[in-house]
């Protein structure tokens, strides 16, 4: 075992003994039951050879993802869709659809990348009636070694353009995936450069309605019922525009556009790699299309039943503190603080020299930008930062550091540059937070009355500090939402033609460990591998452990072993130790996918 890890605190007690998802949130419930953690996963298997490695990611680009703070969307009255009938439940769509055809072309001049352009049905029960358009990204396969076939990604989200996010990532996905399949990525429906929602007519009309808001989340009542006539404001301004786009950007109806897609590229059967929301759409693709399936791989994810609140729209807690994310927050906080504070400043500028001191500078900082921020620099964006820059470890970490003290020297830092822009048409697409929430509102139950979100908050504070009021008011726009009235609610086990493999990390401050398993029991038939490190999504975190198991199963089927742990490479703050193998050796074969 790796020394940082065998000096590593012992992981909170709710990553092991976790109640169901009704448990009350007052009752410290906020994840599916599961029977065990990475703990128990890792006494299962003993590992062989050396360990191996990761590094994390966050659930919108490679280090950008827009604030969660405010995803909105909601529940009225639509039907709860439970029944065993596939179409009357959002399933297969029931007239037959023409594949569409993708004109692939350089998406600019001289790209590795491809560009196409996708009509699909707005409305698959009325498959004749008005075509929104898919906005679609290809990278061939590099070789050497036989072409599999095409695997297509789900960057996360909701709200991931995928058009965007794969170029920008590419070098992300284990090598021998890039050399063997055609990766495939698209914007989903009302996403980015396809047909996508948009709720104000110009670019000084969205900035304007973005500076109506506190930066974060609310500060007091002033502040919180500024934020909730806002969110009431972006609903109104939303309907005007486009209400029949609104109802129909569902994850179900998403899943049928892979299904398109997967026609449109000529695959028999569907080979994908979801991260973050994408792991409910590959688990809704899997229930919806089960004999489709070649190969999912599910990094990250959201329980199901988490997610659609046991299929009932009586919403008493949020999406996020029901997925669990406030105490994972908060838990993979306390590591960045413990281990910066055990290295020196050169490694993490904020370092006061020992764990329980660095937490303390950081409760001291917090609590002194209450009163006096530092330039634009509040208390509610400080958080929000922090725990946007917690997704992705290299350089996230080292960077959130250096802008935590640049503010307890009392300067503001500079934000968290963007990404590279890759070479495709529309590098920048529109991405208001009305397209997040269009996804996330409709498909998720969340409490309809505003009122109650400050109680919620202070409940969550109290068991997840700071990262607690982040993640409560960050599905406060979905109080009044319109409903999608294709959302899907299960049934979540139908057997696919392969098994599913799912991928958990055990520090992610988006999507709690404990989900990963709750998928993987909740799935008719998947396995687990866990991944003992930091950050959101083991894609952009990456693991050599992770990817050679990923590699294998996407490649000819081979399942890791039941059990089977990954370690990270190389712990945060420390100089690079490049190790390498797999930590379980052989996996077990399920029968070889083709």
């Amino acid at each position: 075992m790796p020394r940082f890890i065998a000096k590593r605190r012992s992981r909170p007690d709710w990553y092991t003994a976790m109640p169901p998802p009704s448990v009350p949130l007052s009752a410290g419930a906020a994840v599916p039951h599961t029977t065990g953690g990475p703990a128990a996963e890792r006494s299962a298997t003993k590992r062989r050879g050396r360990s191996i490695p990761l590094h994390p990611l966050r659930g919108f680009t490679a280090g950008r993802r827009r604030h969660a703070a405010v995803l909105a969307a909601v529940l009225t009255c639509s039907t709860v869709l439970t029944g065993q009938d596939p179409a009357a439940a959002g399933g297969a769509p029931a007239p037959s659809v023409p594949a569409p055809r993708l004109d692939w072309k350089p998406c600019v001049q001289d790209s590795p990348f491809d560009c196409a352009t996708a009509k699909v049905p707005l409305d698959y029960g009325s498959p004749g009636g008005r075509a929104v358009e898919l906005a679609v990204v290809r990278r061939k396969a590099t070789g050497p070694g036989p072409r599999v076939g095409t695997l297509f990604f789900n960057p996360g989200g909701p709200g991931g353009p995928g058009t965007v996010q794969m170029p920008q990532n590419y070098e992300s996905f284990p090598r021998e995936v890039r050399e063997r399949f055609d990766i495939v990525s698209w914007d989903p429906r009302g996403i980015g450069s396809s047909t996508a929602v948009n709720c104000f007519a110009n670019p000084e009309e969205a900035a304007d309605w973005n500076g109506s808001k506190a930066a974060g989340f609310p500060v007091g009542e002033k502040e919180r019922t500024a934020f909730v006539a806002a969110y009431e404001d972006l609903v109104r301004r939303c309907e005007k525009r486009d209400p029949d786009l609104l109802r129909h950007v569902s994850t179900a109806e998403t899943a049928r556009d892979l299904d398109q897609l997967r026609r449109a590229v000529g695959e028999p059967q569907l080979n994908y790699l979801g991260i973050s929301y994408g792991t409910i759409l590959g688990a809704t693709y899997a229930n919806l299309f089960p004999g489709k399936v070649r190969a999912m791989v599910l990094d990250s994810n959201i329980a199901p039943r988490a997610w659609t609140n046991d299929a009932s729209g009586d919403a008493r807690r949020t999406t996020f503190l029901r997925v669990g994310s406030d105490l994972s927050a908060a838990a993979t906080l306390n590591e960045f603080l413990d281990l910066c504070g055990s290295a020196t400043t050169a490694r993490c500028a904020f370092s006061a020299g020992g764990p329980e001191a660095t937490r303390d500078k950081f409760d001291r900082l917090t609590r002194r930008l209450r009163d006096h921020p530092v330039g634009t620099w509040t208390y509610a964006r400080t958080v929000a930062d922090t725990v946007n820059s917690l997704y992705i470890v290299t350089p996230g970490w080292a960077d959130l550091a250096g802008r935590l003290e640049d503010l307890w020297q009392g300067r503001e830092p500079e934000p968290a540059p963007f990404p590279p822009a890759p070479p495709v048409p529309d590098p920048n697409p529109y991405l208001g937070e009305e397209q997040a929430a269009a996804v996330l509102c409709g498909d998720s139950p969340n409490p309809r009355d505003p009122g109650v979100f400050h109680a919620l908050e202070e409940a969550s504070a109290a068991r997840a500090g700071d990262a607690g009021r982040f993640w409560t008011w960050a599905a406060e726009g979905c109080t009044t939402w319109p409903v999608s009235p294709g959302r899907y609610s299960g049934p979540w086990d139908r057997p696919t033609a392969h098994p599913v493999l799912v991928v958990g990390t055990a520090y992610d401050p988006s999507t709690a460990y404990p989900n990963s398993p709750a998928m993987a029991e909740e799935l008719a038939n998947a396995r687990l591998l866990t991944n003992e490190g930091y950050g959101h999504t083991a894609l952009l975190n990456p693991s050599s452990c992770v990817q050679e198991h990923e590699s294998r199963y996407l490649v000819d089927g081979t399942l890791p072993a039941v059990g089977t742990t990954c370690w990270q490479d190389t712990p945060p703050f420390s100089a690079p130790k490049p190790t390498g193998g797999v930590a379980t050796g052989g996996g077990g074969t399920v029968g070889v996918v083709s």
